[in-house]
């Protein structure tokens, strides 16, 4: 006989998730199985707007390129450029053509309108700039850095001029080819110049950290936190770079534990400014490792949540998304002894799942692994139940009308 689940579930609001934590925390991260879907968003942007209009959070945060989220955050702070602009060039991984999210940067101009400045929301992306595919060039960020420490600080003190910089860092296109990707000899992260690059961009960092206090005097802290993205982006792309010249059998974990470095340490810069909101796939939140099969084989690292989880303790809550059907990707029916199949049969369309008063229930029995047929949807992994603060459960996930 299955466990009766049935009082572990509830509405999905902002007040029932709140009741599940012991106090607000600092960073809130909602996780999704799988990427694309408008429903999962629409249900993200309810459930932010009701946390930022209640609970005060005022960054949101998504699993995207961190540079261009600086685009979405002019749009919704103050209106620079236009929405179609900004979903065009703000969003890595093409998810700006999501209703979804177009909706979100929308919505969040709007609530700031007419707001001051310090009660204005924030937008930000969690993400290097990376595609599974490859990484883009450290140009953007490292030279981004160099100019603005160059307009403030003393030029004896630069460890560069911005043209040993562009003749280090050569054609963008030597950066950003795909075939490095698969190919380590491809890559040009462990050249001579690229070497040089990393001496630099520590530099250039150390003299940021060196002049902050002339820094906040003369800029505000918003130009400073801008400064020091810019930094953690080009050290980060440049180690990312590093990882992918490597031949040795750990480099495909390597590159996936870098990415969620990168998501960590933006996402405890965001939290050191204030309460955030973040929304990212499962694995990239979870407190756990995150496993994934790839083409050299299985690779396992500890994801950003479990990085951040680690800094902030109680001061990170996780709340994991599972769903039942994804019918138009061949996702059918969740066997019934699965934690999506016990999930499948409670008779609300979506509900809030009390994570660990389930796991309490189920007792010393997990239920099995659901296996997915389509490599797009990840399901949970029911031995992680102790580790969520809660669930959304979305019973099916239906295909946007074209």
């Amino acid at each position: 006989m299955a466990p009766d689940i049935k009082d572990t579930a509830h509405p999905i609001d902002a007040d029932a998730v709140m009741r599940l934590l012991p106090a607000r925390p600092r960073l809130l991260a909602l996780g999704e199985p799988t990427h694309g879907e408008n429903a999962l968003l629409d249900l993200r942007n309810e459930l932010f707007r009701q946390l930022v209009e209640h609970e005060g959070y005022r960054t949101i945060a998504i699993e995207s390129d961190c540079m261009g989220g600086l685009v979405v955050d002019d749009y919704v702070t103050s209106g620079t450029g236009t929405l179609d602009e900004v979903v065009e060039h703000g969003f890595s991984h093409d998810w700006g053509a999501l209703d979804g999210n177009r909706e979100l940067v929308r919505w969040m101009r709007a609530f700031n309108d007419g707001r001051p400045a310090s009660d204005r929301l924030h937008f930000a992306g969690i993400d290097g700039p990376l595609e599974i595919t490859g990484a883009a060039s450290p140009r953007q960020a490292l030279t981004a850095l160099h100019g603005y420490l160059a307009a403030r600080v003393d030029a004896d003190l630069l460890p560069c001029t911005v043209d040993t910089l562009d003749r280090l860092l050569g054609a963008d296109e030597r950066w950003t080819d795909s075939a490095a990707m698969t190919d380590p000899k491809q890559s040009v992260g462990q050249s001579a110049d690229a070497d040089q690059l990393r001496l630099l961009a520590d530099d250039l960092v150390a003299l940021l950290d060196q002049q902050a206090p002339h820094l906040l005097a003369t800029t505000s802290l918003d130009a400073l936190d801008r400064a020091r993205l810019y930094g953690r982006t080009a050290t980060g792309l440049l180690r990312y770079h590093h990882g992918m010249a490597d031949t040795s059998p750990a480099r495909m974990t390597r590159l996936c534990a870098l990415r969620d470095l990168m998501m960590a340490h933006n996402l405890l810069a965001l939290a050191a400014r204030g309460p955030v909101l973040v929304h990212a796939h499962n694995s990239h939140l979870q407190r756990e490792k995150s496993t994934m099969r790839m083409w050299q084989g299985p690779v396992e690292w500890w994801s950003a949540g479990a990085l951040v989880n680690a800094q902030l303790g109680e001061e990170y809550a996780f709340v994991a998304t599972a769903l039942g059907t994804i019918r138009h990707q061949g996702v059918d029916t969740p066997p019934p002894d699965t934690l999506e199949g016990l999930l499948y049969a409670l008779p609300e369309d979506r509900s809030l799942i009390d994570a660990r008063q389930m796991a309490t229930t189920l007792g010393d029995t997990p239920p099995a692994p659901r296996v997915s047929p389509w490599f797009g949807y990840a399901p949970l992994d029911p031995a992680h139940l102790p580790g969520f603060d809660g669930i959304v459960f979305t019973k099916d996930v239906c295909a946007t009308p074209s």
